[in-house]
């Protein structure tokens, strides 16, 4: 994906914590066995191996040109809903790295479309702590507190992300479920220095060559960068544990 608050300390911190050779695209990750009905859009490539599991379809930010055909093909063969799964950046000061938000409505620009009450009402019972509450997204990186809060201000959201508004605009399209299920990387008070706004590569793994070299020609942003790593680490973990729990499908098959 794009750089984006949602994903820097992630970005950053990667190729620290995850193994493989990183992929994101259009994944034939489901358990052949086990008939998938959710597709799962993420933005990088450590959250689509999370992401991946029996049922589901996961789909990277860098295939989102593909994204609408893969749905279109989807809903032929009997898909059900479609899910944003990652990390999101915080915009209230309650909530911490690791803490997670299950939105209520996904807010873009002047519209605004609520998640299924039924899927979201299942998801906010299997997380514990979980909060319910909008999410905004975004097309550009919002990486100072001030314009973090102001954003909270005028939307009411407690978390932004940058792939939410994409599964929403898609899922009511084609008449699916639609949940969003984001962990928060970024908190609302972290000031985020230039290298970790760095792109990504196009195949969703993080360019950490290129953060390395902004952070030798400018190395007073180690500090925060280090900051930013740690609450990679704790909404990676955060991600895992909470993943295993989701179970198949997200939890989608078990409703009605």
């Amino acid at each position: 994906m794009g750089p984006q608050v949602d994903c820097v300390g992630a970005t950053f911190a990667e190729e620290l914590v995850t193994s493989g050779d990183g992929a994101c695209e259009i994944a034939d990750l489901a358990i052949e066995n086990n008939r998938r009905i959710v597709i799962a859009f993420v933005g990088m490539a450590f959250e689509a191996r999370i992401a991946a599991g029996p049922g589901v379809q996961v789909v990277c930010r860098s295939g989102e040109r593909e994204l609408a055909t893969v749905v279109r093909s989807a809903v032929r063969q009997g898909y059900r809903g479609m899910i944003s799964f990652g990390v999101a950046g915080g915009l209230t000061s309650d909530l911490r790295a690791g803490d997670w938000v299950v939105a209520s409505t996904v807010l873009e620009s002047q519209n605004s479309r609520a998640t299924d009450a039924a899927w979201s009402g299942k998801l906010l019972g299997m997380i514990a702590g979980a909060v319910h509450a909008p999410i905004v997204g975004v097309d550009d990186p919002v990486a100072e507190p001030a314009k973090k809060r102001e954003l909270h201000r005028t939307t009411g959201a407690a978390a932004v992300d940058m792939e939410s508004h994409v599964v929403a605009r898609l899922a009511a399209a084609h008449q699916l479920a639609f949940a969003a299920v984001r962990v928060i990387v970024d908190p609302v008070d972290r000031e985020l220095p230039p290298a970790a706004l760095l792109g990504m590569r196009p195949d969703g793994r993080a360019d950490v060559a290129g953060v390395l070299r902004d952070v030798m020609a400018r190395p007073s942003q180690l500090s925060p960068l280090a900051r930013i790593a740690v609450d990679a680490f704790a909404a990676r973990a955060a991600m895992l544990r909470v993943r295993r729990s989701l179970g198949p499908h997200f939890g989608l098959a078990d409703l009605a």
